[in-house]
């Protein structure tokens, strides 16, 4: 089957782009044929063109004259579209006369603020796109990442538009059972909607946890707002145990993050690594005695706490988005009322305490993760997807033909 990837960007490292890489390769693996039409300015590296041998660079803004080009010449069964919000990119698929099946990666689709929370309470939003988004929300102004001027001019007819023209999409694939829900709220069709949670790849198999007396606790994420490590930074204030914690990662929050951490008295004891590959986040899952999780906004699946998960780990979370589709509360973890720092310190005190308790949840979640969450089935679902939507099609072609 030739399958035609489209995303808004090449070479980032993001969840959307590690989960187009590692699907890719999968599926070329299996004998399928791919290429990528994107977008930007990126360049990719050695990774991306060893699985993208056919790469067609949209350009910035996206020309449709690029787009067409690429579905001439690679000829694709079914159009991947990931992340793209580009109205005339979105029409011109809508009128390729291919199946496009959509991923929802996040929030984007239908928020004019990308992570449907409130800027200032960051309580966690469960209205559709709708005239609230422009007051009082206020979602029309949006932080700019050009440089320059910091606001941007975000539209809520266009937002309506790009929804429109995706709820025309053959499917709409999404990670968890929460994102469906948002799909449904804006109006999406209930059978046009597929969940295919992203699994992680793992080549080996992870090591145990040493759930030492070092009593390590691991974040592993961006350091953002939505993240709420600054949250997690007073939870861990409120713990009695001793402990030290790793902050793998980096973001626009950092240095606000590590200066509460100063003020709080953590400093001893809360170390910011940095960004750090994937790779080396499985040796300090090896020496943890839990990971944890403190995202504000709504989460679409949450794969790092899974990725804890596969290697044996008990996480603690606050309850946000689709995080409660795979921690099970007092099964592999626990599972936090959002925004509640003493019963997150509370439980972080118990698997600390208790680090027979903290085996016991980290090797279910082990179990749960490999018989629920696996890789070979999650490729098997996308396919599945595709070739009916590609015999769909041939069959539509089919009947149109023998009528003439």
């Amino acid at each position: 089957m030739r399958l035609l990837y489209v995303h808004e960007r090449i070479g980032a490292q993001g969840g959307a782009e590690v989960n187009i890489l590692l699907t890719a390769r999968e599926l070329l693996r299996r004998g399928h044929c791919v290429a990528l039409a994107y977008g930007g300015d990126g360049s990719a590296d050695a990774e991306w063109n060893s699985v993208f041998a056919d790469r067609i660079p949209l350009g910035t803004p996206a020309r449709i004259d690029a787009l067409d080009r690429a579905l001439t010449q690679f000829q694709p069964d079914v159009v991947y579209l990931n992340k793209f919000s580009d109205l005339g990119v979105l029409k011109a698929l809508e009128n390729c006369c291919r199946p496009v099946i959509r991923v929802v990666h996040d929030h984007d689709l239908y928020c004019m603020r990308s992570y449907k929370y409130h800027y200032l309470s960051r309580r966690i939003c469960t209205r559709p796109a709708s005239a609230y988004c422009v007051f009082p929300c206020g979602a029309s102004l949006g932080r700019s990442k050009d440089p320059g001027f910091p606001l941007r001019w975000v539209s809520y007819r266009a937002k309506l538009r790009e929804i429109a023209v995706n709820k025309k999409f053959y499917r709409m694939l999404v990670a968890t059972d929460y994102m469906r829900e948002e799909l449904l709220r804006n109006g999406f069709a209930l059978d046009r909607i597929e969940v295919h949670s992203p699994v992680p790849h793992s080549t080996k198999t992870p090591g145990t946890p040493s759930f030492s007396g070092r009593n390590l606790i691991v974040y592993a994420g961006q350091i953002i707002r939505g993240k709420g490590v600054d949250v997690l930074l007073e939870s861990l204030a409120r713990v009695t145990s001793p402990f030290e914690c790793v902050i793998l990662g980096d973001g626009s929050h950092r240095a606000k993050c590590e200066h509460l951490s100063r003020r709080l008295g953590l400093d001893g004891r809360v170390h910011f690594k940095g960004f750090v590959p994937q790779s080396r986040i499985a040796d300090y899952y090896r020496e943890a005695s839990l990971a944890v999780m403190s995202s504000l906004w709504p989460e679409p699946f949450g794969a790092t706490g899974m990725e804890a998960m596969r290697c044996g780990l008990p996480v603690v979370a606050f309850d946000a988005g689709g995080i409660r589709e795979w921690l099970l509360d007092g099964v592999n973890g626990f599972l936090v009322p959002w925004m509640d720092r003493d019963a997150f310190a509370g439980k972080v005190d118990i698997l600390l305490a208790d680090k027979e308790l903290a085996r016991r949840l980290g090797q279910s979640g082990r179990e749960l993760a490999d018989e629920r969450f696996n890789f070979d089935a999650y490729i098997d679902g996308l396919e599945g997807v595709f070739t009916r939507a590609a015999n769909q099609t041939n069959r539509a072609y089919a009947i149109a033909g023998a009528a003439t």
